[in-house]
């Protein structure tokens, strides 16, 4: 069986957490006898064209951008020769170029879409996109939601309730080798206090400011991983605020990552718009069997996340209640933060392995290959 992956972008151009599914994905049905492409778009198509982990990262030339959105004249004739070879399609949603290039293809193979986000920010252009965007949820074969509270929470997803079914994220804990005892004394010997982690993209739905706020009313260390466009005006913001106890580590090599997953009291998360579907982090920080801070938007982040079990859920928006979260885990009860580590390791491995997730996702592949019969 062929499975053709369709998403705006991957590997090695970016690697966020969409990409990182579909890697986990197309890597973990490896073992089910699955081989899969990938196809994205590239601003040099030629350079980035490989192979990546057992699969290959197909691109089409990147003409431009807008509103989040790449566009290609390439991709539809590069998704039609690799669509002939697939038996399978499986898009990522969102991406309104998707749509176009799925409904003028006049495919004919079984379809699947893993729903990740809904569109969020964009509000006046979803309004024009979105007799387009049901055209194409009502033609694909399957919808996959990433966890019980999104399914519960979206109004599209509820629309297509009847043909959704609900495969949660997964990473392979063998992708995150633990750091050396050198890597993680360097990282002891520069923050030798107790320090809580934020790993992410800085984007504006992932509530860094809020964390900044948070941090006047706390001297714990914490620090940040990770690049994005909000970067500048957070740095701006704590230096204008003196916050001495926040630290912009930048973007890590996974060996430091792993580093400071290990040595951090806690993961800290404050994500506090719908833009924040799953909070694959989280995923990262139950791995590392880590408590966690994270706040109640109505979507994955509390499912991986579930309030005093494996950590603390915070109403959103709420500077104060992140900030006695972080003293609750560092030092009122400094055991039960312990036990919330411990659940989130048993968690993780009950329901967020990589393994778990590609194994769902040959069976559905499998379903799909029965009602279009060769």
């Amino acid at each position: 069986m062929r499975v053709l992956h369709f998403f705006k972008t991957y590997w090695p151009d970016t690697f966020g957490g969409v990409e990182r599914t579909i890697h986990a994905i197309a890597k973990g049905t490896a073992n089910y006898g699955i081989e899969s492409d990938v196809l994205s778009l590239s601003s040099t198509p030629e350079q980035n064209t490989r192979e990546f982990d057992g699969h290959i990262a197909h691109k089409a030339k990147l003409d431009f951008e807008f509103a989040s959105t790449g566009f290609s004249r390439e991709v539809f004739r590069r998704f039609r020769d690799l669509s002939d070879k697939a038996d399978i399609v499986h898009y990522h949603f969102p991406w309104p170029v998707m749509d176009v290039v799925h409904l003028t293809s006049r495919l004919k193979k079984p379809t699947v879409v893993t729903y990740h986000s809904d569109i969020v920010k964009q509000r006046i252009l979803l309004q024009l996109y979105r007799p387009l965007m049901h055209r194409f949820l009502t033609s694909v074969d399957r919808i996959v939601a990433t966890s019980p509270n999104y399914l519960a929470t979206s109004d599209v997803l509820q629309r297509y309730r009847s043909k959704t079914t609900l495969i949660p994220l997964g990473l392979d804990e063998g992708d995150y080798p633990r750091a050396s005892a050198d890597v993680k004394a360097r990282w002891r010997e520069r923050f030798p206090k107790p320090f809580f982690l934020f790993v992410g993209v800085l984007r504006y739905y992932k509530g860094v400011h809020i964390l900044l706020e948070a941090a006047k009313q706390t001297d714990h260390d914490i620090l940040l991983v990770g690049q994005g466009p909000m970067e500048a005006s957070l740095k701006a913001y704590a230096k204008e605020h003196s916050l001495g106890n926040v630290h912009f580590l930048g973007a890590l090599p996974d060996a430091d990552k792993s580093a400071l997953l290990e040595l951090s009291t806690g993961f800290v998360f404050p994500s506090h718009l719908r833009s924040e579907a799953f909070g694959l982090a989280l995923v990262e920080a139950a791995m590392f069997g880590k408590p966690m801070i994270s706040c109640e938007i109505g979507t994955g982040t509390s499912y991986v996340n579930r309030s005093l079990e494996t950590g603390i859920v915070v109403p959103a928006s709420d500077p104060l209640a992140l900030a006695e979260a972080l003293e609750t885990l560092c030092r009122s009860d400094a055991s039960a933060a312990l036990q919330y580590g411990r659940n989130a390791k048993d968690r993780y491995l009950a329901n967020f392995t990589a393994d778990k997730m590609a194994g769902a996702y040959s069976e559905l592949y499998h379903q799909l290959l029965q009602l279009h019969p060769a």
